[in-house]
């Protein structure tokens, strides 16, 4: 008697049943839809609802001022606002994907709502064209809109997530012959990607997109187009004649069936149900037409409301919301009168069994084989019911036949449970949100939950997400954002207090994003109270420098180690304090103070100098001057002027200064000294040579040049002013001798006296640039046989370095010298020779 009961409520068309469960009653009252524009967010969203002001109506006990009011699908007012927004007469409202509503004026201006009927700013506008031409007519799909203005042009935005609008090609058609009807392809269906606008005009179709425009004849269309519905996959369209036929073709126009209605007049609404049937609505007569001229009729004395969903079609009416959907085939095979299939016994054998009766042992011997598939479509079936007593039979059923199965996959119940829970919970009247079980496999949870956020039902949101296994991280903040919104006469520390004692259910949630909404929302104490409890400084720190804790700021940055992160903080202080208060703020951090002083030293020398003479560290700023006179060498421009007066002796003699007021920095100071001193020799001397080579050399390279120059006056001066030694001065002054090849200066200045670290500098210098003749004069007069004898081998006389190495009596010596020339024989043996004597000799 239970598969009678339920299979009554169905109705066949053609080899297809069709069911039209009441979803809700609907709670709301003293609403007539057809006084009204409405409109309904699919997969069970908000409905909408502001009085048309096209037609003339008659006020009751209500406000001559226009509201617009949000339900959701049981009736239950969720937000009402006064509709005062300018711009003329409004055309068209629809829900988004976002569940934004969007709603279109006369003028062309784009307004926008939440589902608390809050407005969102900014307003868009279409463009001037729409402004000036008014907007007669739009089409909504998904995420876009196509308006079409009263001098036949057409406008899309093709995303509201990002408003702009463009222009489609030109149609052709004037203010007076304005097309019977519009529909969309949406462009997720087109070839070329964008929106085909489908017009039914006097002679036929035309197609536009923003490129192009086709034409379709009547002819090929069979007549003139009234009505135009696209299904949800964009690949058929279900046409209402001019003579009352109705048409569906696909989108490359060929038939597949016609069906003769009984009015010629064009329905008010069509859509189609699924992808198996159209949904026709005149005044008082809802028609369902399927392939094959077979149609069902539905008698209704209010008007009524068509909402597409990809699997059926919701009907809204002052007093119901009903769904129209072609009953799934699992439920066909358990609940079809006379139904023998697996599935159906299965029920069956459950009845039985809570009857106690042997009938249901002998059911399950019949379907032994199919056992598995009849479990699977009862649990199927279960998914499709809106009824919550006949999901749990069907359930109980499935549970039932599994018991008997080996090799079933027992979590397929688990998981439609859940589903179901999901679905039971979102679909009770307070919530309002009757979605399928196919519904919602194309929502997704995560949408879903979304959706709960943004209708301020967090509770059921975070059950869900817990209950799915989802994060609950999105639920808890925007729960904790909105709470703070709606609590400004909580104190800070009490909304604290409730607010952490949520937050701490989510390990690793961002506090401080939460703590950003309330500096936003006015509340800059509650926000630096939150963001103390952020554990990841990259979000801490930025944050605390929003709401002006600066010093909180810096101390957290520090602790992290972040040299990124200090440098936030230092560059933001920086811009926002007096310089003394900013160094005072440095000088307690390490860290910080450190980190200032590299940047500085690299980018803000006289900055960084402040700070120095503010901190009394005057050796720091003397070296500052230093480097930057230095800098200031390298410059060309650096060099000119007085010598006295010249920037970069200014700026050494200031360093100079500054050293000498420092017991520490005594060898500085008389470095910085020395230093101005030689840069003005050295300026003297590129002045008098008119050569610019002296400034920034050594002295010993200064002293060399003066004598490669010829000026040993010059040379002198300088070994006397910077009392140099008489072994340095006779290296310099022999290899800048050696250097220009003066070799009878050479051998003079070897001759005025005994060379204090004797002829070596003499040798070397000579066998450096291969002159092994000048080195001749030289080598017999080295005192020490050692360095004679490796005199001669560096030149090449084997002979000579023999016997001059048998003098000191050092085989080491000799060893080395035969390796030097191991490509000579004769030599070798020399060497040789003399090792062996050496050896006899015990030496």
């Amino acid at each position: 008697m239970a598969n009678v009961s339920v299979a009554a409520e169905w109705q066949l068309l053609i080899n297809r049943y069709y069911r039209k469960p009441e979803l809700y009653p609907m709670r709301w009252k003293h609403i007539d839809l057809s006084r009204n524009k409405v409109a309904c967010a699919p997969f069970g969203g908000p409905i909408a609802i502001i009085r048309d002001d096209s037609k003339i109506v008659q006020l009751y006990a209500e406000s001559a001022l226009r509201k617009l009011r949000v339900f959701n699908s049981a009736g239950i007012l969720l937000a009402e606002t006064v509709w005062k927004q300018p711009g003329g007469r409004l055309i068209g409202m629809s829900w988004t994907e976002d569940q934004t509503l969007i709603c279109i004026v006369q003028d062309g201006t784009i307004y926008r709502y939440n589902v608390h009927g809050e407005v969102l700013e900014p307003n868009f506008s279409m463009g001037k064209e729409c402004f000036e031409q008014n907007v007669v007519d739009c089409v909504f799909w998904g995420n876009g809109v196509v308006c079409l203005t009263e001098a036949g042009k057409l406008f899309c935005v093709p995303d509201f997530k990002e408003i702009k609008p463009c222009k489609l090609a030109e149609v052709g058609i004037g203010d007076e012959e304005l097309p019977n009807c519009m529909a969309v392809i949406e462009p997720q269906y087109t070839v070329s990607g964008n929106v085909e606008v489908l017009l039914g005009v006097g002679s036929g179709i035309v197609i536009v997109d923003e490129d192009e425009v086709r034409f379709i004849d009547e002819e090929k269309i069979g007549g003139v187009v009234l009505k135009i519905a696209v299904s949800h996959n964009g690949r058929f369209l279900a046409c209402f004649m001019h003579d009352g036929r109705l048409v569906v073709m696909n989108t490359e126009f060929r038939d597949f069936f016609q069906y003769q209605c009984e009015s010629a007049l064009p329905p008010e609404q069509m859509a189609w149900c699924g992808l198996d049937s159209v949904l026709l609505y005149w005044d008082d007569v809802l028609l369902m037409v399927g392939p094959s001229e077979d149609s069902v009729s539905y008698i209704y004395d209010e008007p009524v409301i068509f909402i597409p969903e990809c699997d059926g079609v919701r009907i809204l009416s002052n007093t119901s919301m009903e769904f129209v959907q072609r009953v799934p085939d699992s439920t066909v095979s358990i609940f079809k009168i006379g139904s023998t299939s697996p599935a159906s016994l299965l029920f069956d054998a459950l009845d039985h069994f809570d009857r106690r009766s042997a009938k249901a042992d002998e059911n399950l011997r019949l379907i032994r084989a199919s056992l598995p598939e009849a479990v699977e479509a009862c649990i199927d079936a279960a998914g499709h019911e809106f009824d919550v007593s006949r999901q749990r039979t069907l359930l109980r059923a499935a549970s039932y036949g599994q018991a008997f199965c080996s090799n079933f996959q027992r979590d397929h119940i688990q998981e439609m449970c859940k589903t179901l829970r999901v679905l039971n919970a979102v679909r009770n009247p307070e919530i309002g949100i009757p979605l399928s079980i196919e519904q919602y496999k194309l929502l997704s949870a995560p949408v879903l939950i979304g959706r709960l956020i943004n209708a301020h039902q967090h509770l059921l949101a975070l059950r869900i997400s817990e209950y799915a296994g989802m994060n609950q991280e999105v639920v808890i903040m925007h729960w904790a954002c909105t709470k703070i919104t709606a609590s400004l006469a909580i104190p800070d520390a009490a909304l604290l207090e409730i607010i952490l004692d949520k937050l701490k259910l989510c390990k690793g949630i961002s506090y401080a994003a939460v703590a950003a909404h309330a500096d936003r929302s006015g509340r800059r104490k509650l926000a630096a109270m939150l963001v103390d409890h952020e554990p990841r400084s990259s979000k801490q720190v930025p944050l605390l420098l929003s709401i002006a804790e600066e010093d909180t700021a810096l101390m957290k940055a520090t602790e992290s180690g972040d040299s990124d992160l200090v440098y936030l903080v230092l560059f933001h202080i920086w811009q926002k304090r007096p310089a003394l208060e900013f160094f005072g703020t440095i000088q307690a951090r390490p860290l910080a103070r450190d980190l200032f002083i590299a940047y500085a030293r690299c980018y803000k020398h006289e900055f960084l100098k402040d700070f120095f003479l503010s901190t009394g560290q005057l050796q720091e700023v003397a070296f500052l001057l230093w480097k930057e006179s230095w800098e200031l060498g390298k410059n060309p421009m650096g060099s000119k002027g007085s010598p006295l007066h010249g920037p970069r002796i200014k700026l050494i003699e200031k360093a100079h200064n500054l050293f000498s007021e420092t017991k520490e920095h005594t060898f500085e100071s008389k470095a910085a000294e020395e230093h101005a001193k030689l840069l003005r020799i050295q300026h003297e001397l590129e002045v008098s040579t008119k050569q610019p080579i002296f400034v920034d050399s050594s002295i010993s390279d200064t002293i060399r040049t003066c004598i490669a120059l010829g000026n040993h006056r010059a040379a002198m001066k300088v070994k006397t002013e910077f009392k140099v030694s008489e072994k340095r001065w006779y290296w310099l002054k022999v290899f800048a001798l050696v250097t220009i090849r003066d070799w009878e200066a050479l051998e003079k200045f070897s001759k005025e006296k005994r060379p204090p670290m004797g002829f070596r500098p003499f040798v070397e210098a000579c066998i450096d640039v291969d002159e092994k003749a000048e080195a001749l004069k030289y080598i017999p007069k080295l005192v020490d046989p050692r360095e004679r004898a490796e005199a001669y081998a560096r030149i090449g006389m084997a002979k000579e370095a023999a016997d001059a190495a048998s003098q000191a009596k050092d085989g080491e010596l000799l060893g080395r010298l035969k390796l030097s020339f191991a490509q000579n024989t004769a030599a070798s043996s020399i060497f040789d020779t003399l090792r062996d004597r050496l050896s006899f000799q015990g030496v």
